[in-house]
């Protein structure tokens, strides 16, 4: 005979709210965004679930095999609560990291499967996700390098986040794929009432900010040359994501000073690249091909198992139409270092019209020439003081520059952040772990909850 489900109770969650790691991630890290998730909103006003399928080195199978798993976790999560009475009505995603793009993926297979149609989407935010993958711009042969070596050494979230990868039968990166305006990715995008990211403007040792921030061009190369402009309350960490930066009074320093400072500033700026290959290429880089060698062997296996339904849960529903642990640590803080040395590089005259031509301006940037180098660049408008910075353009892919447009156009609400107390804003960002250093996550934490709508 069956059992009949229990009756919600009268104080019975209809929202829940699901929270993604990143690369190299598991659920710990996202312990300050839950607790304080919970502080807010007791059990009687929401559900929260961390993700925990992809946890440690699963991150490596790829944003694909990843998103299925969280996709498919949130469906388990949905039947649970129906079971013991739970109704759900309302569902929030929030991703940290490689966590945003997992997510991103996951509302797409969510929404092809009609779940948009009885439950409504309501907050996305992301958390320092590489949007535009982590490729560094294309000038420079040491960014060459680092795309080359970077992309191999991560299995397939390596190929998919340096945009080397050809997704199923499209010819195309999964990135590209993700953005495409016509993709159940986008739509399932579209379809949530409030989009917002939170980008770190310095000191991201593994997410740069025009990736992070998805723009074309990163205002916060030379942070003491402009003037931040902070949101009201929240203790210089906070930028102000329409207007983040404006015009700096120059300090008067005589021409030969100011030439002086500039090629000091380039000459330095290289060192940290050389002094990390001088170390990494001798002594680091045996251990890390290693290790990257078996986490990737491993991923492929835990990829075929996938593939041939052995992976936990049967895949078709998800297939749309169209390290060793005692080294993972050690491995980390190589690729961060790695990506962290290096340099932005830019477009010269003409070539943006080249790489992307149908690029649109959001609403308070518009473009014009360089009236010192003839550059094409960027110029951030500050409607108050009547102020301009200029930008020079970033040297990104076609494929980037489409999807700075396709996700602009979507639309999100930015949160520029700079962390000042920890070289390590990746983690500070959303307190990964309990250090005092990291208390500027606090205000971060305490403005995405302001901003959460139940």
């Amino acid at each position: 005979m069956d059992t009949a489900a229990p009756a919600p109770t009268a104080a019975s969650p209809d929202h829940l709210c699901v929270l993604v790691h990143g690369l190299w991630g598991n659920p710990d890290h996202l312990k300050f965004l839950s607790t304080s998730l919970r502080e807010r909103y007791p059990e009687d006003k929401l559900h929260v679930l961390v993700a925990k399928r992809n946890a440690g080195s699963f991150t490596y199978d790829g944003i694909e095999l990843g998103g299925e798993r969280v996709a498919h976790e949130i469906e388990e999560t949905l039947e649970e609560l129906a079971r013991s009475g739970h109704e759900i009505k309302k569902l929030s995603i929030v991703g940290y990291s490689l966590g945003g793009l997992i997510s991103r993926y996951a509302i797409g297979l969510l929404f092809h499967k009609g779940l948009f149609q009885k439950i409504e989407p309501v907050n996305f935010t992301t958390f320092a996700t590489p949007h535009l993958g982590v490729r560094t711009p294309l000038l420079g042969f040491h960014n060459k390098i680092w795309n080359v070596l970077g992309a191999r050494a991560l299995s397939m979230s390596g190929r998919q986040l340096f945009t080397i990868d050809s997704f199923r039968d499209t010819g195309r990166p999964l990135l590209a794929v993700l953005a495409d305006p016509e993709s159940i990715f986008m739509q399932a995008l579209a379809q949530f009432k409030y989009r917002s990211l939170y980008a770190n403007v310095v000191n991201d040792r593994s997410v740069s900010y025009y990736t992070a921030g998805i723009s074309k061009v990163d205002p916060f190369i030379q942070p003491d040359e402009v003037k931040m402009n902070y949101v009201d309350g929240y203790e210089d960490v906070i930028l102000d994501g329409e207007n983040p930066v404006s015009a700096k009074e120059p300090e008067a320093l005589p021409a030969f000073t100011q030439r002086l400072t500039s090629s000091t500033r380039t000459v330095f700026g290289r060192v940290p690249l050389v002094a990390f290959l001088v170390v990494f290429i001798p002594i680091g880089s045996t251990l890390f091909l290693i290790n990257s060698a078996i986490q990737s062997v491993r991923s492929n296996q835990r990829i075929r198992m996938h593939e041939q339904g052995k992976g936990g849960f049967d895949i078709g529903g998800y297939r749309i139409p169209l390290m060793i642990n005692g080294m993972r640590k050690e491995v980390e803080d190589m690729y961060e270092n790695m990506n962290n040395a290096q340099e932005q590089e830019y477009l010269l005259s003409g070539s943006e019209e080249h790489a992307s031509p149908s690029i649109s301006q959001s609403t308070n940037i518009s473009r014009k020439k360089s009236i010192d180098n003839a550059s094409e660049v960027e110029s951030i408008e500050e409607s108050k003081a009547g102020l301009a910075v200029e930008f020079p353009t970033l040297a990104l892919t076609p494929d980037q520059f489409a999807m700075v447009e396709a996700l602009n156009n979507v639309g999100f609400k930015k949160h520029p952040v700079y962390i000042h107390k920890h070289r390590h804003s990746h983690a500070a960002i959303i307190r990964r772990m309990e250090k005092s250093s990291f208390d500027e996550g606090r205000i971060v934490v305490k403005h995405w909850l302001n901003e959460f709508v139940l």
